[in-house]
């Protein structure tokens, strides 16, 4: 799945989450992943998946996820999977700056100088 601007950033974690919860292909092994690694990493998305469904896209801002890093540090190599990731990891970033953007929604909003 590739990113857009505007895609909905549940409709990446689902698609993310679905294709993690399925075995590994031959591939996938060869390109790094393990069994153990592509359950953390499932379960890692699900966690931000479930914050933002149960709390709204405001969480957003809250989610600091380092997908990238993460599987530079296991040594995953480019494939199937690892764009999934990638997409993920875009999809959060955006998701955070257009979350950056809105009102909180916690009711507080801090009045600028400018506004007195």
């Amino acid at each position: 799945m590739t990113v857009t601007p505007g895609t909905n950033v549940l409709v990446v974690l689902d698609a993310a989450v679905a294709a993690l919860k399925s075995p590994l292909r031959e591939d996938d092994r060869a390109q790094g992943w393990t069994d153990d690694l592509r359950r953390e990493v499932q379960e890692e998305i699900s966690i931000h998946r479930s914050v933002l469904r149960r709390h709204g896209l405001g969480m957003a801002r809250h989610v600091r996820p380092r997908l990238d890093e993460w599987m530079e540090h296991e040594g995953v190599r480019p494939g199937r999977l690892r764009n999934l990731v990638a997409d993920v990891q875009r999809s959060l970033a955006e998701a955070r700056t257009t979350a950056g953007r809105m009102p909180t929604t916690l009711g507080v909003r801090y009045r600028s100088p400018a506004d007195e």
